[in-house]
């Protein structure tokens, strides 16, 4: 049988990645359907040389520091659809390809009246990912309103299905990021949206935003509109200035080590947590060790918010690490915290 599919090869990566690194891929291939993914799958069955080679799955590249170079096989998943599946009496259950953009997903629930993912507005990246980072922002988790995904499995050549209990979701992490991580390639992903919604409103951002134009009972579009508004005003667009976004996690402390920092430096920003521990601002603890607004040759930090680091123009993976590496001794040296890299160095 002939193969659905045709490798590309020495593919430049530089318009596949939201920090414009200039990485190339050894072997490449766009995933549109499942029939292609099983046709290369068998392939590496066969073919020694195709199954040896590393697996990198890529979705809109958000979330991953590349290197110049991938001895890789690449899969871009470019899987489509959305659409509303079910609906019970509580919740509209929505699914989408894993190759759909994450914010225009968001925007077309809210436009079909589906409440619930407004508050991820414009976090960049596929909906195929959003479950592997475990998506978060303005009080809420992309786990609040999963409902299941599909999966094909590398190893055996199985579709699966993984409920929520499967994931093993945990701060901007998942099943799929540390523990099997490029083993299963997700097909599509499906929300239970609820009928019955309520705003998340905790941030004062984002009351603040509602407050100034007098909205008293928001609907999702006013809370998305507000989500969109405040991430413009603070973050870098991708397309301007390459970047992954915030690329430190907030480091979760106890109280008696919150207490200890607080002693010292009483303006530090923290929250707390159903733990009884404390979440610090990681911007919070990077701009008090001088690193905000800074500039490194190629890579830099931006100056409207310490917790995103920027390409300042041909900026390689090695520049990163770098100044990721700085940045975390510095501020395991002044508050004794430990910071965490969000993105995924390949």
């Amino acid at each position: 049988m002939k193969p659905e599919f045709t490798l590309e090869q020495d593919v430049s990566l530089l318009s596949l990645n939201s920090f414009g690194i200039n990485a190339r891929a050894h072997r490449f291939l766009r995933i549109e359907n499942l029939s292609q993914l099983q046709a290369v799958w068998e392939q590496t069955q066969t073919d020694a040389e195709l199954a040896a080679l590393p697996r990198l799955v890529l979705g809109g590249g958000s979330n991953v520091i590349l290197p110049d170079h991938l001895p890789h096989l690449v899969l871009l998943m470019a899987i489509m659809g959305r659409e509303l599946v079910d609906e019970t009496d509580d919740y509209f259950i929505v699914r989408s390809g894993a190759g759909e953009n994450w914010h225009d997903f968001v925007q077309w629930s809210v436009a079909q009246g589906y409440g619930g993912l407004e508050n991820l507005s414009l976090i960049p990246g596929t909906v195929g990912a959003s479950p592997i980072q475990n998506i978060g922002a303005y009080g809420l988790e992309m786990q609040d309103y999963f409902h299941s995904l599909t999966v094909f499995d590398f190893v055996t050549g199985e579709l699966k299905t993984f409920q929520k209990q499967d994931c093993a979701f945990g701060y901007r992490d998942s099943i799929f990021k540390s523990g099997e991580q490029n083993r299963f390639v997700i097909l599509d992903v499906s929300f239970a949206l609820p009928k019955h919604w309520q705003p998340r409103l905790a941030y004062g951002d984002v009351a603040k935003y509602l407050q100034d134009r007098d909205i008293s009972a928001p609907t999702p579009l006013d809370v998305s509109d507000a989500i969109i508004a405040i991430r413009q005003s603070k973050l870098p667009d991708p397309a301007v200035i390459g970047n992954a976004g915030s690329f430190f996690k907030n480091p979760i402390v106890s109280a008696e080590r919150r207490n200890q920092i607080l002693q010292q430096y009483p303006n530090c920003v923290s929250y707390s947590q159903a733990s009884g521990d404390f979440k610090l601002a990681a911007g919070w603890l990077i701009e008090q060790c001088g690193w905000k607004g800074r500039r490194c040759e190629t890579v830099g930090v931006y100056d409207k918010q310490a917790l995103v680091l920027v390409n300042l123009g041909g900026a390689t993976g090695a520049d990163v690490r770098t100044l990721a590496q700085e940045i975390q001794t510095d501020v395991l040296k002044k508050f004794g915290v430990a910071l965490e890299v969000e993105p995924v160095f390949v």
